[in-house]
């Protein structure tokens, strides 16, 4: 099996580095990573680079990330991802016990939503995933016409549409889908 090795600006720093030469140490791969933090720190070799990463570290920064969401009835998830939220399907298949149980959404250009059939459905109250918009009135609106209910928290002031000030700028809003699942809108205007 082939090997890919992607390099970061600071494993090339390291690699690169001649300025001291303890961060040049081959790397320990058969000792747990933390283990070998600890032990580096105990005995005083631990490097002085801070944010160091081993060459042989890959980051999961380097992948595709997808939210996953449980859902107790696919048939109704299905009306309202694709009906209310107007989401394209790109892939059907089964989740751990149903035939057709799972969809795979596609947002942004790509795959970005699995809902899948389970009995942990709707079982947190955050929020699961945030769509960033240009224009959160007309998206809100969009979205309300095709059925979908904003919430409103009590503690924030929500305009008539069920849009909030966003801590720090900006403005956002909730829905839950019919498993009570939280999303949210948001913008920066």
């Amino acid at each position: 099996m082939a090997r890919v090795l992607v390099l970061t600006s600071l494993q090339r720093l390291y690699r690169n580095s001649r300025a001291d030469e303890t961060l040049r140490q081959p790397a320990v791969t058969n000792v747990p990573r933390l283990e070998r933090a600890a032990t580096a720190r105990r005995s005083g070799s631990a490097p002085r680079f801070v944010g160091y990463l081993p060459e042989w570290f890959m980051p999961l920064s380097a992948y595709h990330l997808r939210t996953s969401v449980a859902v107790s009835d696919i048939q109704k998830a299905v009306a309202f991802y694709e009906g209310a939220l107007g989401l394209r399907a790109l892939q059907s298949g089964p989740s751990a016990t149903i035939a057709d149980g799972s969809r795979v959404y596609g947002s942004g250009g790509g795959p970005a939503l699995n809902v899948y059939q389970s009995v942990t459905a709707g079982k947190t109250p955050a929020t699961l995933a945030t769509w960033y918009v240009d224009d959160i009135d007309q998206i809100v609106e969009e979205l309300s016409s095709s059925g979908v209910e904003f919430v409103r928290y009590e503690q924030l002031e929500h305009d008539a549409k069920g849009i909030t000030a966003r801590a720090g700028g900006g403005r956002i809003a909730w829905f839950q889908d019919p498993d009570g699942n939280t999303f949210a809108l948001e913008a920066d205007v």
